[in-house]
């Protein structure tokens, strides 16, 4: 026997690994067009949460939801939780942002409604710098560290990332050491 899967069944078959969202151009790829999302919504099959983002509602919610929502926002392949959101999805700090912080490419330019508690970084990340966290991508523990630095995070929250990261295999310890050495350098003002 046949199985006949729906429309609906294959954007929740997407949504299961996106933490319940689909994106405009993924349902596009599997012919699902802008007037049938529209129907969808209206019928209450989906709810429109960002501009080109749709959460399916049979799949729960869970509280990496705002962060997956966020990368799938900024339509970049690319993007990736980054800087502060970073630091604190691996817990290694007790930091709270009160932003969600973005990274895409340099090149990439973001003309789109609802990034108002976004904050967008542009770099060209290379791919082994880059990793996953619950299913969404993000800056690997190193890298994360240094934009942290970059970007003027408190000093203790960096301590405490790299006293917490000491002896572990999240952080290689030369990358510990160069990033204690950037840290001491930006705190002197060299």
């Amino acid at each position: 026997m046949r199985e006949i899967v729906t429309k609906l069944d294959a954007l929740r078959e997407i949504a299961m690994d996106q933490h319940g969202f689909v994106t405009t151009a993924q349902a596009a790829g599997e012919g699902v067009g802008s007037a049938q999302l529209a129907m969808m919504v209206r019928r209450g099959r989906l709810d429109r949460v960002a501009h080109g983002v749709y959460r399916v509602p049979q799949v729960p919610a869970n509280r990496y939801d705002n962060w997956a929502k966020a990368v799938l926002w900024t339509g970049a392949p690319e993007a990736c939780l980054s800087h502060e959101t970073a630091l604190a999805a691996w817990d290694i700090t007790d930091i709270n942002p009160d932003r969600i912080h973005l990274l895409v490419g340099r090149g990439r330019r973001l003309r789109r409604a609802g990034g108002e508690r976004y904050v967008v970084h542009h770099h060209d990340l290379a791919p082994e710098r880059r990793t996953w966290f619950e299913r969404i991508p993000i800056t690997n523990v190193s890298t994360t560290v240094e934009q942290c630095i970059d970007w003027g995070t408190p000093t203790y929250l960096i301590r405490q990332a790299l006293e917490r990261t000491a002896g572990t295999s999240r952080l290689p310890s030369q990358d510990r050491e160069r990033l204690a050495q950037k840290l001491e350098d930006r705190d002197h003002g060299r």
